[in-house]
């Protein structure tokens, strides 16, 4: 059963995904605001075909903004592709750190350019770094808040990778509050996993890091955020796991 439900929802990933670049196609000359709505409409498809077709829902705990006229940097866990979606119906208008090789993948690399997010090298030094920093203070200054993951690449459930310092260059540049959210997609959305395992995914916003603080006090305050919320999370999520 997960596996033919897994089959469809693949499907109408694929179809839904087609529909949704065609369409962009006719946007990518239009402002920032349409391509990016674009986007949120194909999010809730890819959602509403999770839910009907492979049995996954989502449930949503603590505040995503907790001061409304405020900006915020979210800073997610990143198991799967789920949360990649998912934040785009969850969260007020943002842009992703992401990776920089992303904008060279044709046609999809175009949208990210329109849609205003924010390219970084894990490498990043010096003038690359600045020119990132630079990049996210303008679109922060036009009223979106940002979204990094913190360890650069998918981590299996139950798992911590290497928190990078990226993140930290954003908090001490903007003066921005931090907000730590863990989640456990991953035990039903695994990362490279065909198979999507039925059930509900917790997404979870915890207390915010307010700024001034030092790199060692922001970077372990954030780890031990996420990760205490995380592993609680993925504890929850094994007791709804079902055989394939």
């Amino acid at each position: 059963m997960i596996l033919a439900r897994s089959a469809a929802f693949a499907i109408g990933l694929w179809l839904v995904t087609l529909a949704a670049g065609l369409a962009g196609l006719l946007l990518l000359a239009a402002p920032r605001r349409a391509v990016y709505g674009l986007a949120v409409v194909w999010a809730r498809a890819v959602l509403w075909l999770l839910r009907v077709a492979a049995g996954i829902r989502h449930r949503v705990v603590g505040s995503v903004l907790p001061d409304r006229h405020a900006r915020y940097i979210f800073a997610i866990k990143h198991q799967s592709a789920w949360e990649t979606i998912a934040f785009l119906t969850i969260a007020p208008p943002f842009a992703a750190v992401l990776k920089e090789e992303l904008r060279r993948i044709p046609v999809y690399g175009w949208f990210l350019d329109r849609a205003g997010m924010v390219p970084i090298r894990r490498s990043a030094r010096g003038a690359a770094l600045k020119r990132m920093l630079r990049s996210a203070r303008g679109l922060v200054d036009s009223g979106r808040h940002l979204l990094i993951m913190p360890e650069g690449t998918r981590i299996p459930p139950g798992r911590t990778g290497r928190y990078r310092p990226g993140v930290y260059a954003l908090y001490k540049y903007l003066d921005m509050p931090v907000v730590p959210v863990a989640h456990n997609a991953g035990l039903f959305w695994p990362r490279n996993g065909f198979l999507k395992r039925p059930g509900t995914i917790t997404i979870e916003f915890l207390e915010p890091i307010a700024p001034g603080h030092d790199r060692e006090t922001f970077m372990a305050t954030l780890e031990d955020r996420i990760e205490t919320a995380a592993r609680r999370l993925y504890d929850d999520g094994r007791v709804q796991q079902q055989p394939a």
